[in-house]
């Protein structure tokens, strides 16, 4: 059987009271979950402005 790595980036706009790591704990488990993946981690969080790179 053979293994694959998948990288994905995924942008969030969240309110400032929520925090980003937790949301993106979530999308792992989800991830996880409905694919049935060996694993899932968080590597790094970037927060940005709204104006910083945004589209």
């Amino acid at each position: 059987m053979q293994r694959t790595d998948v990288y994905l980036k995924v942008e969030l706009i969240h309110a400032d009271d929520e925090d980003a790591a937790a949301i993106a704990k979530e999308i792992c488990r989800q991830v996880k979950k409905l694919y049935a993946v060996r694993a899932a981690e968080v590597q790094s969080l970037h927060a940005r402005s709204e104006g910083n790179g945004g589209e």
